[in-house]
């Protein structure tokens, strides 16, 4: 078997026991939660699950916080806090969040902490649909106007899109409130509008129902609340309740990093060059199998955020050049084209400013990058080009060049010594014959019969070691 093809199939059943542990990580459920049903004793307690909800609401979020109410019910706790500091996410998600929470069994608490926090655009929507909304200080709410995905500026969305879109949303947050009893006069202004006011605004709206200083300070005032539930009315007794806290597993915390757009334009920068040095140098597999990974990971976190797939398309055509100029050369001119797209490319990827302040690149992270891609191509641009000048170092060619003894006189034919054996030869030109022991220089090999010039003795080619006694009758190339 190849060893290309041996190490090709050991990186292979690497990566797929990583893939089998990363699962089996995930298997268990979440941390500081358990799936199996705990008995609780009449006289004690039920405890609270405490559910950190960090970042963009993405499906990565959305599968884990239902995950969270699910082992929370299983388990026994009497309610669930979703701590909520987010700036917005994918439409598809937050309404799988929020169709969990009006199905939940048990009271779903909104807290949006710790201090600094926001719940902004589906944020909004969530804080909404809780049984019970609470904020800390020092947080905000609001900004939930809809936004298309994959454009970018005033071309998002025409204004008859727009309009259908907006008066989905607000109907949608309008139903919400009028369920939970909240304002639902700012819940439209927030979506139509874009407003966004403090914790104490909130409060003083009734766009949420309290304020607490921490999650302690949130159980001491949700003690003796009733709350209506899908499976009836719950009275909260929280104020000596035990607390689980519950965060993401290895795996979904890696998942939803990955929704970052700095990290997704690096993975998918990353992904790029190595598929490049794959293409450039066949057979050296591990950047080829790096690249695949990241371009992998890459578009996946680009499934999660609004994307210009105008940016998109002008990154894969700069790869496109880029690959092209290895084959076609052009003095660096289809690199230099691709470098270009890429820029273009590069500042049009996630240009949504309306839809999402908080999606956005920065211009030094652009810069880096590309400046870090195009000494990259171009070293190894030089490198292929280096290589396709080399001179054979083995084969007939090889022997183009190189220089010899005379064995016997080229009258203009005899016999010289080349790389080791012997070779029938025939001087270039004709002319006065070669004397045995000069030194003489290949110019062509036609069949087995080498055509030679003699060489100066002011040359600077390196001397031929003599050869050894009985090399005459090892390797001697004569013509049939």
């Amino acid at each position: 078997m190849r060893p290309t093809l041996v190490r090709a199939l050991r990186l292979t059943a690497f990566a797929l026991l990583l893939a089998a542990g990363l699962l089996s990580l995930a298997g268990p459920g979440l941390q500081g939660a358990s799936d199996a049903p705990v008995a609780q004793a009449q006289d004690t307690v039920a405890p609270v699950s405490v559910v950190t909800v960090r970042g963009v609401i993405n499906p990565t979020l959305a599968h884990f916080v239902n995950r969270s109410i699910d082992a929370a019910e299983q388990s026994g706790a009497q309610a669930v806090v979703l701590q909520l500091d987010t700036p917005g996410g994918l439409d598809s998600s937050m309404r799988q969040i929020i169709q969990r929470i009006l199905a939940a069994r048990i009271p779903v608490i909104v807290y949006v902490g710790p201090p600094g926090a926001r719940a902004g655009s589906a944020g909004v929507y969530i804080t909404y649909a809780a049984h019970v909304a609470a904020m800390a200080p020092n947080t905000n709410i609001g900004s939930a106007t809809p936004v298309a995905m994959g454009e970018s500026g005033e071309q998002q969305m025409s204004p008859e899109m727009r309009a259908k879109v907006t008066n989905d949303a607000i109907a949608y947050i309008r139903s919400l409130a009028e369920q939970r009893d909240r304002n639902a006069a700012w819940a439209e202004q927030a979506v139509r509008e874009g407003a966004n006011v403090s914790a104490q605004q909130a409060l003083s709206l009734g766009v949420v129902d309290l304020m607490a200083n921490d999650v302690p300070d949130l159980l001491r005032k949700l003690d003796g609340r009733a709350v209506e539930t899908a499976a009836g009315t719950v009275a909260l007794q929280t104020a000596q309740a035990s607390t689980q806290a519950v965060s993401m597993n290895l795996v979904d915390a890696l998942l939803h990093a990955l929704s970052d757009p700095t990290i997704a334009y690096l993975l998918i920068s990353l992904g790029t060059m190595g598929l490049f040095f794959e293409l450039s140098n066949p057979g050296s597999i591990l950047p080829g199998v790096v690249g695949g990974i990241c371009l992998l990971l890459g578009f996946y976190a680009l499934g999660t955020l609004p994307v210009n797939y105008a940016g998109l398309l002008l990154m894969g055509f700069a790869f496109l050049l880029f690959v092209i100029d290895l084959f076609a050369p052009s003095h660096g001119v289809l690199t230099a084209g691709g470098l270009v797209a890429f820029v273009f490319g590069s500042l049009m990827l996630f240009n949504v400013p309306e839809a999402a302040p908080w999606i956005t690149l920065s211009a030094w992270t652009v810069v880096g990058v590309t400046a870090t891609m195009a000494g990259f191509f171009l070293v190894v641009a030089r490198l292929v080009s280096r290589s396709q000048h080399l001179k054979p170092a083995a084969g007939a060619e090889a022997l183009i060049g190189q220089v010899g003894r005379v064995r016997s006189p080229l009258t203009p034919a005899g016999m010289v010594f080349v790389d080791g054996a012997l070779w029938e030869a025939t001087a270039e030109g004709g002319g006065d014959p070669i004397p045995a022991g000069a030194r003489v220089e290949v110019l062509a090999l036609d069949g087995l019969l080498l055509r030679v010039r003699p060489v100066r003795e002011t040359a600077t080619e390196a001397p031929v070691s003599p050869p050894s006694p009985n090399a005459a009758s090892v390797g001697v190339k004569t013509r049939p």
